[in-house]
């Protein structure tokens, strides 16, 4: 009897919840699923009900009207030529159970506090399951799919489009904003090629958090209100190495601007070159126009102001800012140490955002060339690379925008902007991370450049020595600097984890057999376009050689030294941005501040993010909703809230409570292993 308890809960949660909402509950004996019943019933939202939906992009842009045909026709994968959104409709999970809201984000459509009170509460979390999860839509959404297309990995895909996510409407707030809401993971759309456009319960916590401890840490971003599981299951074979498994389907709410992307101006491509692919709406320049007109009037009012009566001047305004905000975008990534893991155009946001959070990852060891996706063998889109890849998307967002924007013009734009741009941005950026807050100079950048390769050379954690260096101590008199350097080093990599970094990756026999046919037929060699992984294998071999020769002791010998000769250098730097200032005690206390808000504590580290997968693949959801927490507070200075939040972690002796430890400290070793496509 003990083992069908669970199932009750579930029922009697149910049917509360339905009353909460108004609803009658299905009669004892209908077999329909509590969700479809839940879609069917057509409740009336209370919570929700003040959102007011104003859906501007349906009547600007073209739609496509779903063909006739049986219930499910209009999911049916197909081109969709001469629209850029398809009217769809979200299909039921079986009983959606919520795993967490953002109050900050919902705050941003004008929704208030959580009450106080249990019954409030529950009836609110209950709403928000509902409607969140799409068993049931909210008065005035109009859900929709979004056509796009884009290249992937460098080359053209063709017609890609939202295969996993639905427009609902834009929600108009009593401040004058405009926020467009969007699930993800709701079914089907004419997009969803093959797939079964769901999402799991470890992707969508992923995003879920990720977007908001994005937003927390000052970087633009799409943002994320609600996170929706469910009884629901589909397989995925999560490292595609055949071994499947069923896992819970789940449903993020994400809210933005707009989600119009670089590959939304790709649907008119003619037929690629190397892939053959075109986009579905070739020829179509009056679509291509209407996109601009809505785009610029929406989003860029104040471009559409000073250029109403000259397009071309209009748009290459337009394709300068989007230039500029990407370029600040990318470096406030490299900034925090993120890793988008997906660059391609079809993730690129047209007003700068921060979109589609899939494989991604932040720095721990710097490692320039880390590649946060297991699936990017090529290293296509590793951490140095992003700048010049969201370069190369701006290039074919370029491309995309002629003949409006003549592609001579808008080459001259992305020259004469993009590079500028990132690198002012990013040394500014870099200066307030350092503490230096009076004048720039020449050799900041320099310094930066040294900082970053002694971080490389003693494996040291990104966001920690970063944090760390704000303790730094300053003055006319240098004091002993034993203590700092101890502390420093120990966020450096010990031998055992750099062993584990560096171990080869390819069996010895599978190796030598690559090198034999490099000498005795480079031509085939090149055909199988290995060179660069073989290049990054024999470096992996030589560094273990190194590493197998050297003892803790020389290591951290090795280290102090690294550091000790750049701190002399910063020291140096610093003494002359004190000297500008007319009070230097006034000068200390600006700099340790400035530096406490430009380096966060608080990361969401893969293994943070595993720690709450796994509770809540458990049905605990604490863990997520503390991470939330901790995440809306990244710059948090010791005995603040998120210093408390994480003392009062509880304490576990097996699982992800087990493997627990300050959420501030550097990752332990088994995050190594941890894996993301």
């Amino acid at each position: 009897m003990a083992s069908l308890r669970p199932q009750l809960g579930a029922s009697f949660a149910a049917v509360r919840a339905l009353s909460l909402l108004g609803c009658r509950p299905p009669p004892a004996t209908c077999s329909t699923s509590a969700a479809a019943c839940g879609a069917a019933m057509e409740p009336v939202p209370r919570w929700l009900a003040g959102l007011r939906f104003d859906n501007r992009a349906l009547r600007a842009l073209p739609v496509e009207t779903p063909p006739p045909g049986p219930e499910g026709a209009a999911s049916e994968p197909r081109p969709v030529p001469g629209a850029c959104f398809s009217r769809v409709r979200p299909t039921p999970l079986q009983q959606p159970r919520l795993v967490a809201l953002s109050e900050p984000a919902l705050a941003l459509l004008g929704l208030g506090a959580p009450p106080a009170d249990d019954a409030s509460r529950e009836a609110r979390e209950a709403e928000a399951a509902l409607f969140f999860s799409g068993n049931a839509l909210l008065p005035g959404a109009e859900p929709a799919a979004h056509c796009y297309c884009g290249h992937q990995f460098g080359h053209f895909a063709g017609q890609l489009g939202d295969g996993a996510a639905m427009y609902l409407g834009e929600v108009c707030t009593a401040a004058g904003e405009r926020w467009e809401l969007q699930l993800k993971g709701t079914g089907p759309t004419p997009f969803s090629r093959q797939a079964d456009g769901r999402k799991v319960l470890r992707s969508s916590i992923r995003e879920f958090l990720c977007s908001e401890a994005m937003f927390h840490l000052g970087v633009p971003t799409t943002r994320a209100g609600a996170c929706v599981t469910s009884q629901s299951t589909v397989v995925r074979d999560v490292f595609y190495d055949g071994n499947p498994k069923r896992e819970p389907c789940a449903v993020v709410l994400r809210i933005a601007p707009t989600f119009l992307r670089f590959g939304s101006f790709e649907i008119f491509k003619s037929t690629d070159e190397r892939t053959g692919h075109a986009g579905p709406s070739v020829g179509r320049n009056d679509i291509r126009i209407q996109m601009l007109d809505y785009v610029i009037g929406t989003f860029y009012p104040e471009i559409q102001a000073a250029h109403a009566s000259d397009s071309v001047q209009r748009n290459a305004a337009f394709f300068r800012e989007v230039t500029r905000r990407t370029a600040r975008t990318v470096a406030e990534w490299q900034c925090v140490g993120f890793c988008h893991g997906v660059l391609n155009t079809d993730n690129m946001s047209v007003v700068g955002l921060t979109i589609d959070y899939g494989p991604f990852g932040f720095l721990d060891r710097y490692d320039p060339d880390h590649v946060c996706n297991a699936s990017d063998n090529a290293g296509r889109y590793a951490y140095s690379k992003q700048p010049e890849v969201c370069k190369w998307n701006l290039q074919k967002l370029a491309e995309a925008l002629e003949p409006e924007l003549p592609l001579e013009l808008a080459e001259a734009i992305l020259a004469e902007n993009y590079d500028a741009e990132f690198r002012r941005h990013y040394l500014h950026k870099m200066r307030r991370k350092l503490g230096l807050i009076q004048a720039a100079c020449e050799e900041d950048a320099a310094l930066v450049a040294q900082l970053l390769e002694t971080m490389q050379q003693t494996g040291a954690d990104f966001t920690n020595t970063f944090y760390l260096l704000s303790s730094f101590p300053v003055g006319p008199e240098p004091p002993d600097l034993a203590d700092f350097l101890t502390a420093l080093t120990a966020q450096c990599a010990s031998l055992e984890e750099l062993r584990l970094a560096f171990r080869p990756q390819m069996d010895p026999r599978q190796l030598s057999m690559m090198l034999m046919l490099a000498q005795s037929n480079p031509q085939l060699f090149a055909l199988i376009g290995t060179q660069a992984n073989i290049t990054k294998e024999l470096e992996r071999v030589e560094q273990q050689s190194r590493l197998e020769q050297l003892s803790p002791a020389e290591l951290l010998s090795r280290n102090r030294g690294h550091w000790a000769d750049w701190l002399q250098e910063y020291r140096a730097r610093l003494e002359k941005d004190r000297k500008g200032a007319s009070d230097a005690a006034a000068w200390q206390a600006e700099r340790v501040r400035v530096m406490h808000a430009s380096n966060p504590k608080y990361i969401l580290r893969n293994y943070i993010a595993q720690n709450a997968i796994e509770a809540a693949e458990n049905g605990d959801f604490s863990e997520v909703r503390r991470v939330l927490k901790l995440l809306e507070a990244p710059y948090c200075m010791v005995g603040e809230t998120a210093e408390a939040l994480e003392a009062a972690e509880p304490e576990g002796t097996g699982g992800a409570a087990g493997r627990r430890r300050s959420y501030s400290s550097k990752p332990p070793l088994w995050a190594a292993e941890l894996c993301v496509t």
